[in-house]
């Protein structure tokens, strides 16, 4: 695979896990930037779930869009994109990009502006 870019849809690996953690081969969505993710070989990554349950830091993918479900704004992940073998999927809009970092931002307690 190419460097992954901030907006892209990857499927990737998430185990091992534990606790609560989402795990398993599933789909996700990069939030780091190109130039970070092939300096360092790692890349900033929510995965998606296809069973929304309705949580304050899940973000709804728009009927339509490329991936369905929501993805976890709260389970952000540093991952080594090349270990875990991600494989692009899509590209995501400037619109669900903001509103996943807008739920991010929320979590860490940032000013939205």
């Amino acid at each position: 695979m190419s460097v992954p870019d901030r907006g892209d849809f990857v499927w990737l690996d998430f185990d091992p896990r534990a606790g609560h953690e989402q795990g398993g081969h599933r789909p996700a969505i990069v939030l780091s930037p190109k130039s970070y993710n092939a300096k360092t070989g790692m890349a900033l990554c929510c995965p998606i779930t296809s069973r929304p349950k309705g949580y304050a830091f899940e973000f709804l993918l728009p009927p339509g869009d490329r991936m369905v479900g929501a993805v976890l704004a709260d389970h952000i992940r540093n991952i080594d994109w090349k270990a875990r073998r991600a494989r692009k999927a899509g590209r995501a809009s400037e619109e669900v990009v903001s509103g996943v970092l807008g739920k991010l931002g929320a979590l860490l307690g940032m000013p939205s502006s």
